[in-house]
């Protein structure tokens, strides 16, 4: 069983969930932090969810690491690992992750849940607001009203900027909305 194979199978249970589902946004290699870390597949809508892959060819010497990076920033992540490693994976990761294995069975590949994922406890601020281009850590600024005194400053700024004016709902509601709506994002159109 392949990356891509992994990749399939978790990108067609996606679609399946969110069918129909205006407000839903799948993103392939979503960059964080400037394309720093790279979660292999996120899906926003009411919340930012995480979904990082582990085929039964990979390793998991990287995953405590990624681990930590995005338990900082998803609202829920899920692990999806090869049969190989569903017995490996829980002392490496968060107990709010999800886990789903992917099992071989004949010709088709099945998703089965090892564990349900729950709400983040403790997302960081700032590093959400990171995932924002300075237009629109300005554009969000503008629409509270907060935004004069701070256009020519760096991006950074701005990033700290939102997390002291906005609550954390706040925050993580515009991020959500403004992620959703971004233009030719890695080459993906809004609508995709």
């Amino acid at each position: 069983m392949h990356d891509r194979d992994v990749r399939g199978a978790v990108r067609q249970m996606l679609a399946a969930q969110h069918a129909g589902e205006s407000d839903t946004r799948i993103v392939e290699e979503m960059g964080l932090w400037s394309g720093a870390v790279r979660i292999d597949l996120a899906v926003i809508n009411g919340e930012l969810g995480g979904y990082e892959l582990k085929s039964d060819r990979d390793t998991l010497d990287r995953l405590p690491v990624q681990a930590a990076m995005y338990s900082r920033v998803f609202d829920k992540m899920n692990l999806v690992v090869g049969s190989r490693y569903a017995g490996k994976v829980r002392p490496l990761i968060p107990e709010w992750w999800g886990i789903t294995v992917v099992t071989k069975i004949g010709c088709n590949l099945e998703l089965f849940s090892a564990r349900r994922c729950h709400d983040n406890p403790d997302p960081d601020p700032l590093l959400l607001a990171r995932l924002l281009w300075k237009p629109e850590c300005l554009g969000i600024l503008d629409d509270i009203g907060s935004a004069r005194g701070w256009r020519a400053k760096p991006v950074a700024a701005l990033h700290t900027r939102l997390v002291e004016v906005l609550p954390i709902d706040q925050l993580r509601e515009r991020i959500r909305k403004t992620l959703k709506l971004r233009p030719n994002w890695l080459r993906q159109p809004v609508n995709d």
